[in-house]
């Protein structure tokens, strides 16, 4: 299984984090994809997400954290489902010395999203 962390926005106004996995061999309808990369020891303060999407990182480990506290690390590997696109969002920082290389994969809309919570 691959490992997954959904982030989401709970009825409080606030990101929540669930871990999960994706499920494998089966097909999710995506609308678009791009690649970033983002320099080592790099960080981004408070945000939503721009949209609901998967974050495929392949390299870079990273800490995330959400307004009240909750914490996870992302490794390379690992899915991050942002569903968070209102309320009070997250922030995220490198922890490692490699760059963030990672793929965003959008969605229309939350259905088919493959994610299995643990």
């Amino acid at each position: 299984m691959i490992k997954a962390y959904k982030i989401y926005t709970g009825s409080d106004g606030h990101t929540h984090v669930t871990t999960g996995s994706v499920a494998e061999d089966l097909l999710a309808k995506a609308q678009t994809i791009r690649f970033k990369e983002t320099a080592p020891y790099s960080s981004y303060d408070w945000h939503p997400a721009p949209s609901i999407q998967y974050v495929i990182t392949l390299t870079g480990t990273l800490e995330f954290e959400t307004f009240l506290g909750e914490t996870f690390v992302l490794k390379p590997g690992e899915i991050l489902l942002a569903m968070d696109t209102w309320g009070s969002g997250h922030k995220w920082k490198l922890i490692d010395d490699k760059p963030w290389k990672r793929a965003y994969v959008q969605f229309e809309s939350e259905t088919d999203l493959l994610f299995e919570k643990d």
